[in-house]
């Protein structure tokens, strides 16, 4: 970036930069991003009439490319450029450009606190670094996210470099296995190592002589005689199998056959899954606005997992001992549960066998706060006698400890810290989404959105768990570093103010093994194609039509002029960050989108009466506004009321048998569900582009990215697409075809499983024969735990207190 910056300071180019400088500087503004900086350079390019390549190509060019933020004060301006993913610099320009100097990431930090008038010379500077800086570290940044890989291939050099030492402490890992008392895979008769790869070979002669489909009962005083307990296989042909592969490990180890070993060993019984703040339940509940996305997906991986670990319990022979697998979703009980299941202690999760919703009630303080539904942005006092307390129901429940604890969201992936170090258990984080990118500045003016949002200690929180957790599951690459042009959810916490608390100097390391990409999937028995005709039924499209296209209802608003006009179909909650005024504007200001389609939205609420907060309000009042202002009425659909899952599965087949498309218009969106479910269906899809969206679509050519700023590109795109549906009639189908493929075989709970469950293993396997010292780490954590997080959650709990 040196030269860079060299080649316009010393060149012609230095006039358009200070050009740009001063025209941003002149709007009275002081802080500047990305997109503005954009725009800015885009309108000096025109108005100068320059050529076509300086505005990417030039060497200012460049740099405002790679430029995220700029920051004006009196005597310089302070660039901040990402030059490339996961990796930021920052660089001072004296106000007459006549010189330039790269800056720490303190004094950048310090520069953002002048901005808002809250600079203080001395302040708490978080830096953690130093625990990360001996640790592994992937290298390459399209690796970033491949953490099991990454492990599986240092641990296979490991053995190539020091076989004798890891042969040992593969030996120590698996002797050391158990559950229920009975002891796993070795006994005591297999000593060491060396004794280990000798006895295999025994064993294989053995099973050379069986029948392949020989049941492990058959021939298991056998194997114990030569040392081998149950777990290997069910039958003579998977334990040989198993066999192979370890032995196989021993003399030529490769991440292959590492990946496929461990994946077959059986430690892992107990899961618990923690989500605490939403309504998880089953019947008619499902969650909050705020919480309903991350309700189904636990639900749904609760379900996944314990049919995953059913079958490896199955393959590995040990359901014949009567062992199974027990997977608690660990979530508080709520009194006042409005006529839910939220009020019972335990409740079976359907379509398992032992799979369970534990509800643990919070210390009731006050009771008309606590046995109430309580915001996530209001749980966090909560949060800590809650595990406290859940501790001893899970250990009553399990009669034992878990073998994984994961965490959902900020507030389940506190409580999975708490326990994890309490119990040493390995401890699994998945946010879903991170609050703190979603909202702009949040961290610059904390203070002033303190009493609504908390910010201070949940951004606190994230800190402790992402840093304390044995490994992270993503569902998208972008999620933790980002794209070119955007900076990634996890990268957000790299380095921050929040003025007057504290700094965050190195807040992750992004290059670490720990960062896994995992997405999710969708259930398959309500998600489908709508081609699939056999297994739908006409009674429930109908009524799902009607609901649509023609029903009223006061929970609808407005009527179809023309119903035979394509159905642009949108689905989520009212939220200035879901944008769904965006879109309504979009359809509004394209005379040509009106003339060929419908606008249909579900929501779950389309009354001001019905807002829970400010925003839910003020969205619902601009989308009326919208309407009257574009005069939508006959075009314009507004379903304002949540429905079974079975219907909304239908009701984007419903879509699809109009050939209609899906957009999903949001500013920003971690992982989109329902653009999953859309895709599966059947329904062209097109997406924001600020987002994990990117890489669930996964179109080359961008067509069916959209960016929620640009309604008029937005809007052309859409019609480029009917036109080429116009003008060649198969390619609605070869879309919908391919887009439903695509979820299929990349976005499936089996696959989920199979990885989550692979990765838990192998960290686990990991800590066991190299462990890192991260009791350092640990121990800082646990100071910003009891200075930082709890002082200020405690301060929240007396205004609860006071009511």
């Amino acid at each position: 970036m040196y030269e860079l910056l060299q080649a316009v300071f010393n060149g012609d180019e230095k006039t358009a930069l200070h050009q740009l400088i001063y025209t941003l500087n002149a709007s009275g503004k002081r802080y500047f991003l990305r997109n503005e900086i954009l725009q800015a350079f885009a309108d000096y390019c025109h108005q100068s009439q320059k050529p076509a390549y300086f505005y990417y190509s030039s060497s200012v060019g460049k740099l405002i490319q790679y430029t995220h933020e700029i920051i004006f004060e009196e005597e310089s301006t302070w660039f901040v450029v990402r030059p490339r993913i996961a990796s930021q610099e920052v660089w001072q320009l004296a106000a007459d450009l006549n010189s330039f100097k790269q800056m720490t990431p303190q004094a950048l930090l310090d520069a953002r606190d002048r901005l808002v008038n809250r600079y203080q010379p001395h302040i708490l500077e978080i830096d953690l670094h130093p625990f990360y800086e001996s640790s592994l570290r992937i290298d390459d940044p399209r690796n970033i996210g491949q953490g099991l890989a990454y492990l599986n291939r240092y641990l296979c050099n490991r053995l190539l470099t020091d076989p004798q030492y890891w042969v040992q402490m593969l030996f120590k890992a698996l002797q050391g296995l158990q559950h229920d008392g009975i002891r796993l895979l070795l006994s005591d008769r297999i000593s060491s190592g060396t004794h280990l790869a000798q006895q295999i070979k025994l064993a294989l002669k053995l099973l050379n002589q069986l029948e392949p489909d020989e049941p492990y009962e058959k021939f298991r005083s056998d194997l114990q005689e030569l040392g081998f307990e149950p777990g290997w296989g069910n039958t003579a042909a998977r334990v040989s199998e198993t066999l192979e592969l370890l032995d196989r490990l021993i003399y030529s180890p490769e991440p292959g056959i590492l990946e496929t070993f461990v994946a077959r060993v059986p430690a892992i019984f107990r899961v618990v899954l923690v989500s605490v703040h939403g309504w998880v339940g089953q019947e008619d509940v499902l969650g909050r606005n705020e919480t309903l996305g991350q309700v189904i997906y636990v639900l749904e991986q609760a379900r996944s997992l314990e049919n995953e670990l059913r079958e490896q319990i199955k393959l590995a022979g040990l359901d014949v001992l009567g062992m199974k697998p027990h997977v608690i979703i660990l979530t508080r009980l709520i009194p006042n549960c409005e006529g839910t299941f939220c009020n019972l202690r335990l409740e079976k999760v359907q379509d398992t066998e032992n799979a369970w919703i534990l509800r643990v009630p919070f210390g009731e303080f006050n009771p008309e706060i606590t046995n109430n539904w309580i915001s996530k942005f209001e749980i966090w006092p909560y949060l800590e006698q809650f595990a406290l307390d859940a501790e001893k129901e899970l250990l009553a429940q399990f009669k034992d400890k878990p073998n994984l604890l994961i965490g959902n969201y900020s507030d389940g992936n506190l409580v999975a810290f708490i326990l994890s170090r309490r119990m040493k258990v390995t401890q699994c984080n998945i946010a879903h989404s991170l609050e703190k990118p979603k909202h702009l500045f949040s961290n610059l003016y904390w203070q002033d959105l303190e009493d609504e949002f908390h910010f201070s200690v949940q951004f606190t929180a994230d800190l402790i768990s992402m840093n304390a957790a044995d490994f992270i599951i993503t569902s998208s690459y972008q999620e933790i570093v980002g794209t070119p042009d955007t900076i990634g959810q996890y990268e957000s916490y790299k380095c921050f103010t929040m003025p007057q608390m504290y700094h965050v100097v190195d807040g992750i390391d992004l290059f670490s093994p720990k960062f896994n990409l995992v997405p999710p999937g969708v259930n398959e028995n309500i998600f489908f194609h709508y081609s699939q005709k056999q297994d739908r039924d006409s009674n429930l499209s109908t009524q799902v039509h009607d609901l649509l296209f023609t029903r009223e209802d006061p929970k609808i608003f407005g009527h179809i002029d023309n119903p035979k006009k394509r159905p642009i179909f949108v689905l989520d909650t009212i939220t200035s960050i879901n944008n769904l005024t965006g879109l309504a504007e979009c359809f509004g200001q394209s005379q040509a989108l009106q003339e060929r389609c419908n606008l249909i939205l579900l929501s779950s609420k389309r009354h001001l009466n019905e807002a829970i907060n400010r925003d839910e309000a003020e969205e619902i009042q601009k989308l009326y506004n919208t309407i009257d202002q574009y005069h939508l009425n006959g075009k314009i659909r507004w379903v304002g009321m949540r429905i079974p899952s079975n219907e909304l599965g239908e009701a984007y087949r419903v879509v699809a048998d109009s050939q209609g498309i899906y957009v999903h218009f949001a500013r920003f969106e971690s992982f989109a569900r329902s653009i999953l479910e859309a895709m599966i269906s059947g329904l062209p899809t097109f997406a924001t582009q600020f987002g994990g969206s990117l890489e669930i679509i996964d179109n080359q050519e961008k067509e069916f990215n959209v960016n929620p700023t640009e309604l008029e590109g937005t809007a052309k795109k859409i019609l480029d697409f009917l036109d080429k549906c116009d003008t060649h009639p198969e390619h609605w189908h070869e879309v919908s075809e391919w887009m439903s493929q695509r979820i299929h075989n990349r976005y499936n709970w089996h696959l989920h499983s199979n990885q989550l469950l692979q990765i838990a293993k192998t960290f686990s396997f990991w800590n066991f024969v190299a462990p890192e010292n991260n009791e350092a780490r640990d121990r800082y954590m646990e100071a910003l735990f009891h200075l930082i997080y709890k002082p200020r959650a405690e301060k929240m709990l007396e205004k609860h207190k006071g009511g």
